[in-house]
């Protein structure tokens, strides 16, 4: 629960049907925020222009200017370049999402709207906003460059929320303390962050990497651990950042660690940074469907990664797919 003089956060939702705007609302009343609704893309400029909420729920088509541009202009606000949006659309899906995306958007949703669903998203982007609300000047710049990370890569989009995402519901699952769940979402969405320092034709190689090229990959981990490790307010970020790459059995990186020598929450980011890499594009291959990605966890289950964590995180995949994991 807030506290007695924290607000509540503000969801703006933009849609020019008033069935569809009050059917938002109603779906986001089990949540502890408030709702404001505007009826087109102009009226929403004013808006945020005059008191900036938390998070936009954006339809695209729409009189006077549709949701692409008010998307860019959104973006170009000064207290904009931060405020998630997420834009809802009854348009087919594929060359749109790429439209949303190249305004700005952050996520992106498919009409008719599943109430389960845009409650997932909504409290994760929430949660990014509250994130990014606490942070300091020079923890900006740690959780600028992971989103540079990602921007490097069209493949790669939204993995590190997703991952954030899935491994606190995880230790929340686990009983884990709040701090540790906090640090479960931070480290889920920074984990990677050492790939700034990996080469552009590496990330992105279409085949398997080289004998020469395996070591500059692996190399991430060592370099996202010296960007973070001068903040004091981070370090309890370093273990899941070094450490996510470790194998049960010992045969991962860069340590060697096994078993329950690995840090519990780099395991945990360890199967959810999995999953996601399986379920979703890369350079060197298609997606794989949810069945095949779970029957690769559990044939790596207790060498690869830890068979407790993939045991939960197939017990709690519903949930993770609401997140947009999958």
């Amino acid at each position: 629960m807030k506290g007695a003089f924290e607000l509540m956060p503000v969801v703006l939702v933009v849609d020019d049907g008033a069935a569809n705007r009050e059917l938002i609302r109603m779906y986001l009343s089990t949540i502890d925020c408030e709702v404001r609704l505007a009826a087109d893309g102009v009226t929403a400029l004013e808006m945020i222009e005059n008191d900036p909420p938390d998070l936009v729920l954006l339809d695209v088509r729409m009189p006077r200017m549709d949701g692409y541009e008010v998307c860019r202009r959104i973006k170009a606000m000064p207290r904009g370049r931060l405020l998630p949006v997420v834009m809802i659309t009854g348009l087919s899906q594929t060359a749109h999402r790429v439209a949303a995306l190249e305004a700005g958007a952050d996520d992106f949703m498919a009409k008719p709207v599943e109430g389960a669903e845009l409650i997932a998203r909504v409290r994760s982007a929430l949660r990014l906003k509250e994130l990014y609300n606490t942070l300091d000047g020079a923890e900006h710049v740690i959780f600028s460059l992971a989103t540079a990370v990602e921007a490097k890569d069209s493949f790669t989009e939204r993995h590190t929320q997703r991952v954030g995402e899935s491994a606190r519901l995880l230790g929340q699952r686990l009983g884990l303390p709040e701090t540790t769940l906090d640090t479960l979402y931070r480290g889920g969405i920074i984990h990677d962050i050492g790939k700034i320092g990996v080469s552009d034709s590496i990330l992105h190689k279409p085949g398997p990497l080289d004998a020469i090229e395996v070591p500059q990959m692996q190399a991430h981990v060592a370099i996202g651990e010296s960007i973070v490790r001068p903040l004091h307010s981070t370090l309890g970020l370093l273990p899941i950042i070094r450490h996510h790459h470790e194998h049960f059995d010992g045969g991962g990186y860069p340590d060697g660690l096994r078993a329950r020598e690995i840090p519990r929450m780099a395991r945990i980011v360890s199967v959810c940074d999995a999953f996601d890499a399986l379920v979703n594009d890369r350079p060197y291959r298609t997606r794989r469907s949810t069945e095949e990605a779970l029957a690769v966890l559990r044939a790596g289950a207790g060498t690869q990664w830890d068979p407790e964590t993939v045991d939960l995180l197939v017990s709690e995949l519903p949930t993770i797919q609401h997140l947009g994991a999958a």
